[in-house]
């Protein structure tokens, strides 16, 4: 497959970055790539549903390097980071990671990344595919705060599965193994440094291994791929399936800088009890004092099964018997082995986005009856990541 695959058909020149472990994702057989916070990430080796059949039963390995981090440092750190953030970062221990939402002043979300607390006034923001850094800087030149903003040499990989447990096990001993949720140990592999988190994009048991030194990129992946070899470990791209099945939303289609907290069902992230300031609390509060206008629904497909959609299908009111233009559309949907059923979101009027109301959803395929469902479709409580 190395032989074959012709870069050339998506990048022209060197604009496009290639993640520390390029070179072993080609090795190993990835078949296509997509453009990620102006990288290259992975998306799949083998076919979309074997590759999620891998994640349910056994382990895999992601390059998701695309996550780039937003370092910030500096005495006033702390008091930056949680300006940018509705969460209370008070409640965030040194050792601990949260998701959380970075905020646009008229309430929108500009990213929402994994935040990592690494000391006091020291913090790493995993980023979604948006320009954070850019913004913090804006932020910064006028905030005046004494803090420093850089992109640090940090490259991250997944592995994920329920046997990714002993992989890391394998690699770094029984106290990785004990972290618990959205917690961290920083640590090495033989002089090569990392962060370990408990944390991942799969809805699965999982962990990822931050490189602190991307000249060691494939070294580490190879590492990786041999302490699991037994096991069956396999390099996969993140599964669209498994995501939307977990209620894990893609920044860029399921939320954007158009769309706030409460509509995507992020508002348990907004604290207005804090100490400190956040940008756009005041739209915030008048957003949860009215109501949002729309919500992120979810919704199950009727008919054959469908592929991962390429672009917004049109929603309309009342089933596909029903009259009248579209009111939404969909953000995600694809087919779900384990439920058999098409499952997905769908941004619509808040009054439609109740439980049980009928839609029809234009697919490639044509017109669908659809119905709203609650989300997420399996494992509400995150029993299986906490595991």
């Amino acid at each position: 497959m190395t032989e074959t695959f012709d870069m050339a058909l998506i990048q022209r020149g060197a604009r496009l970055r290639r993640s520390p472990y390029f070179e072993a994702t080609l090795r190993d057989g990835c078949r296509s790539y997509t453009v990620y916070n102006h990288m290259f990430l992975p998306t799949r080796y083998d076919d979309l549903h074997a590759e999620y059949e891998k994640l349910l039963n056994g382990v895999t390995v992601w390059d998701v390097s695309v996550e780039r981090q937003v370092e910030i440092t500096g005495p006033d750190a702390f008091e930056f980071t949680n300006l940018l953030t509705p969460r209370d970062l008070s409640k965030c221990a040194v050792g601990q990671g949260k998701y959380v939402l970075i905020g646009a002043a008229d309430g929108g979300i500009v990213n929402d990344p994994v935040l990592l607390r690494l000391a006091e006034n020291h913090f790493w923001l995993a980023l979604a595919d948006s320009d954070v850094l850019l913004y913090a800087k804006g932020i910064a030149l006028n905030a005046g705060l004494d803090v420093e903003i850089r992109e640090p040499d940090v490259s991250p990989m997944q592995v994920q599965g329920p046997k990714s447990k002993e992989v890391v096990r394998r690699l770094f001993g029984d106290d990785v193994v004990k972290l618990p949720y959205y917690w961290f140990l920083e640590t090495d592999l033989d002089g090569i440094p990392v962060v370990v988190t408990r944390t991942g994009w799969s809805g699965e048991v999982g962990y990822e291994i931050y490189l602190r030194d991307g000249s060691r990129g494939v070294e580490l992946w190879d590492r990786v791929l041999e302490a699991g070899r037994d096991l069956g470990i396999s390099p996969t791209g993140p599964s669209d399936i498994r995501r939307i099945e977990a209620g894990i939303l893609n920044y860029g289609i399921d939320m954007t800088l158009d769309t706030n907290p409460y509509e995507v069902g992020l508002g348990w992230q907004v604290d207005f009890d804090q100490e400190g300031d956040f940008i756009g609390r005041e739209a915030l509060v008048r957003i949860a004092e009215e109501g949002p206008r729309r919500l992120l629904a979810g919704i199950e497909i009727s008919g054959a099964p469908l592929d991962l959609n390429m672009d917004r299908w049109p929603v309309r009111g009342g089933g596909a018997n029903g009259d009248g233009g579209a009111i939404g559309f969909v953000t995600s949907a694809v087919y779900s082995p384990r439920l058999g059923k098409n499952i997905g979101y769908a941004l619509v009027p808040t009054a439609v986005g109740e439980l049980g109301t009928r839609l029809a959803v234009t697919t490639p395929d044509g017109e669908r009856d659809a119905v709203v469902v609650p989300r997420p479709f399996v494992d509400p409580g995150k029993e299986i990541p906490k595991s």
